[in-house]
């Protein structure tokens, strides 16, 4: 089997591929045909982007659940989201709750509020598959506790958090709740409404199908953020402040209009696949690789065995050899490409037990096979017998 190169791809988890057609189609549509910056000037080019804009904006609102397309605000990234969400929240003085399974753009931004003296915060503690210790959070509210912040799904080993119980805690205490969604958006069912999410940060170019440079920030109506950047708008161009107005509030500069373009029509394969058959065939692959993973001696497994239970995101450690080393031989000896390390996320391998070597990192999509599964096996099952 070695040698029998492919390019098989197992790393969903950072960017979704292969985009379904029209994704691909439309930002270069928009580059060619379009090219017109929202809200510049009454050119047609400028009022067709504008359209755009919106229809993607309105698309989101559907998928989420939101109850007006003014409150999804546009961002680079979930990264980005996170730091509008983070900062245009906290004041001097806050006090913020954490989950163990948090990612670097949410450790980071804390990180450093915390060295400026600005704000303190705790981490809540999560198990070995990723579940959050919920007698821990209910005793770690503090007068001055204005947000916990909860990543969805957990891009190391896929557990999903239980948002609405979560929700519901720091609602009676009085704080905020910040959802992380890099891994969920597009692949789970997220209602904030129904499941009363102040904040909710996305990505496009995961789960939902869309270009790199795309994501953004859902904003609760009644919930006022700081700018975490300010400029341009091209509405109220006679004031020197940002607008009040959503979502020109949180929005300046000239948006990604391409990306927005790819990003509307990622949004519109998942509502005509339907999410719950994403979802369900996302849940089979996990399952199909998990179970195939698990016959394999000297490979453990960190991930919940229920796929009910976590996005297609697994994570294992091989016997003898190093995550590195085991990702690269993949890629090299049988075109085999995932992702290897700590992925941005030390505090959540920490608590799985994996710091600091890492783990290698497999997490199919919609658009992989199982007859990819089955390759990927046979080289893992080849590799570890090589090592036995």
């Amino acid at each position: 089997m070695k040698g029998n190169k492919r390019n098989l791809y197992f790393d969903n988890a950072a960017t979704s591929w292969p985009k379904p057609e029209p994704v691909y189609g439309a930002a270069e549509i928009f580059m060619r045909q379009m090219s017109g910056n929202p809200g510049r000037t009454g050119s047609t080019r400028t009022i067709e982007a504008d359209r755009l804009v919106y229809q993607t904006r309105a698309a989101l609102a559907r998928l989420f659940h939101a109850p007006d397309p003014s409150r999804i605000v546009f961002a680079l990234n979930a990264t980005d989201a996170l730091n509008m969400a983070i900062k245009g929240i906290i004041e001097p003085g806050d006090h913020v709750l954490f989950t163990a399974m948090e990612h670097n753009s949410v450790l980071r931004p804390l990180g450093g509020l915390k060295k400026a003296g600005l704000i303190s915060a705790t981490m809540i503690p999560c198990s070995k598959e990723g579940a959050t210790d919920l007698d821990f959070l209910e005793k770690a509210f503090k007068p001055r506790t204005r947000l916990l912040i909860v990543n969805h799904a957990s891009n190391v080993c896929g557990t999903i958090a239980p948002i609405d119980e979560l929700i519901a805690i720091a609602h009676r205490r009085g704080a905020f709740v910040l959802v992380d969604a890099a891994q969920s958006a597009g692949v789970l069912p997220i209602d904030v409404q129904a499941s009363q999410i102040d904040l909710l940060a996305f990505t496009g170019h995961k789960g939902l199908l869309g270009p790199a440079g795309t994501g953004g920030l859902y904003v609760r109506p009644g919930l006022d953020l700081k700018p975490w950047r300010e400029g341009g708008t091209g509405s109220f161009s006679e004031m020197d402040l940002q607008p009040e107005s959503m979502p020109e509030r949180l929005e300046a500069g000239t948006l990604n209009s391409p990306g927005l373009a790819g990003l509307l029509e990622g949004v519109k394969f998942i509502e005509e696949m339907g999410l719950d058959q994403i979802r369900n065939r996302e849940m089979e692959l996990y399952a199909y690789l998990r179970d195939k993973l698990s016959r394999i001696p000297g490979i453990e497994l960190y991930s919940p065995e229920d796929p009910s239970r976590c996005a297609a995101v697994l994570s294992l450690v091989m016997k003898d050899i190093d995550c590195g080393e085991l990702g690269y031989i993949l890629e090299s000896a049988y075109g085999i490409l995932c992702r290897t390390g700590l992925h941005c996320a030390p505090m959540a391998h920490r608590a799985l037990g994996t710091f600091p070597e890492g783990t290698v990192r497999l997490s199919p999509g919609y658009f992989t096979r199982k007859e990819d599964i089955d390759y990927l096996y046979g080289a893992l099952e080849e590799i570890a017998a090589l090592k036995s």
